[in-house]
């Protein structure tokens, strides 16, 4: 018997998708003992998935009555084949292959196809004219209002003129706009037929619960009766009640038109006392709810205030505590809104300085002007009574030996910018060194209120070392 032939070595033979792909791709993943019959499978198959994907495109592209496969055709092809699409490719603006020459010295190489991009002239694109981008978006800030004051810059409305402006203030009220001041009026019936008219108007804008609280809280309010529990309910009701914010603008016109009735005639009785003490409660209440947004209405709250501080003729029996109290809520105001308007504390200080040193002033101005320095703080005290000679002006006035509110306010205002001694110790006219502390109280507070030091010479030391240290 003759041997049986050995069977010639199979080859695996692949169309377009060659092995030696299979294998490049197979090394670049790190797997270099890829046998030559695995990489010939993988290369079959590779084949049959291209084919097969290429007669799903070929499909979409007859039914678009198209001759030319584009990525859109693929990109459908492929999720008909539940396979991810590739991304990236625009079908609008298909590739340009084009086929290169083939090479001389490598004749065995297959065809190459490249895509043919286009060669730009840069001498045709620097004569063209160029075209500017857009800016993109972006934020921008800018000033809506400089204390109290709107810019005039584009981003801002135009101003109203001043014809409009007045047209405006003579159109009625709203629910939500603010009353300016009226000025005073003739009589006290004229004062009360324009109540009577804020109430018709109360009644026209506001709710039926609201105006019937207006009703009641000022009936409790004023005239000041001896009833002191539903006043002080009242004052309660201000101080802590929410969601008066709608009758807060009648709540400040109310108040100042009390302000003016009670002052505007030459000699105020104690029945304008009272109801002048009432008014700065009202004012000192609606400063302590914190549901109120009261800064819209400073510019009307702050003529109430300081009319009381600074007139001239206040009662008697209720001069000091009017000016106290006054102060007391100058003080309230300023710290609460000093922040957010940095102007409105040198404002006030430059009223009460005019008010301290002019020649033209009466004593109980000058008293309010001292108080309300006091209640703004110490650097005022230090500006306006010893650096602005308030405190000579007051002195000079004054004859030896006087007493009442007006050197009680001086002297108030001495305790701000130093304590005096529990045990006081009076000044030597033999010693040198107590000698020239009595002539630098001399040049600083003048002869008058230098003597009322004399007495405590730690006191007096104090006053003057603060007064050199600030400044």
């Amino acid at each position: 018997m003759s041997k049986p032939k050995a069977k010639a070595a199979q080859t695996h033979q692949t169309g377009i998708y060659k092995s030696d792909s299979v294998r490049d791709v197979a090394e670049s993943l790190g797997i270099t003992n890829l046998s030559e019959t695995v990489a010939s499978s993988l290369a079959s198959d590779v084949e049959y998935r291209i084919h097969q994907v290429i007669e799903e495109a070929s499909r979409f592209m007859r039914h678009a009555r198209r001759t030319t496969i584009t990525t859109l055709d693929i990109d459908q092809a492929l999720r008909v084949l539940n396979i991810e699409p590739l991304y990236g490719h625009n079908p609008h603006n298909p590739p340009v292959f084009r086929r290169a020459l083939p090479f001389p010295n490598a004749a065995n190489v297959g065809p190459v196809y490249f895509v043919d991009d286009e060669e730009i002239d840069f001498d045709r694109v620097l004569r063209e004219e160029k075209i500017t981008l857009p800016k993109g978006v972006s934020w921008t800030a800018h000033w809506l209002a400089v204390e109290g004051v709107q810019p005039l810059i584009p981003e801002n409305p135009p101003a109203i003129p001043k014809d409009v402006d007045q047209e405006i203030t003579k159109s009625p009220p709203q629910a939500n706009g603010a009353f300016p001041l009226t000025p005073p009026s003739e009589s006290r019936s004229a004062v009360k037929k324009q109540q009577q008219q804020q109430q018709q108007l109360v009644k026209q804008v506001l709710s039926r619960e609201l105006q019937l609280y207006y009703t009641r809280l000022t009936a409790s309010l004023l005239p000041p009766t001896a009833d002191s529990t539903k006043r002080t309910a009242a004052l309660a009701s201000l101080r802590n009640d929410a969601g008066l914010q709608a009758l807060l603008p009648y709540l400040i016109r109310w108040v100042g038109e009390g302000v003016v009735t009670a002052l505007k005639e030459g000699a105020q009785t104690e029945a304008d006392g009272r109801s002048l003490e009432v008014l700065l409660d009202v004012v000192s209440a609606i400063l302590e709810n914190n549901t109120l947004f009261i800064e819209p209405y400073l510019h009307q709250l702050l003529p109430a205030i300081l009319s009381t501080l600074l007139h001239s003729t206040l009662p008697p029996s209720h001069a000091t505590h009017l000016r106290t109290s006054a102060a007391q809520t100058l003080s309230r105001l300023l710290t609460q809104h000093s922040t957010t308007y940095p102007s409105l504390s040198p404002r006030i200080m430059k009223t009460l300085l005019v008010a301290l040193i002019s020649s033209d002033k009466s004593k109980g101005t000058r008293e309010g002007a001292i108080r309300g320095l006091v209640g703004i703080g110490k650097e005022a005290v230090r500006k306006g009574l010893v650096e602005g000679g308030g405190v000579k002006v007051v002195g000079s006035e004054c004859t030896p030996g006087e007493t009442g509110p007006l050197v009680d306010s001086v002297i108030t205002a001495l305790h701000v910018l130093h304590p005096a001694s529990d045990m006081p110790e009076s000044l030597d006219t033999t010693d040198e060194g107590d000698l020239m502390i009595m002539g630098q109280l001399q040049d600083v507070l003048g002869n008058f209120f230098a003597e009322r030091l004399y007495g405590d010479k730690g006191w007096a030391m104090g006053i003057l070392g603060s007064i050199k240290q600030q400044s």
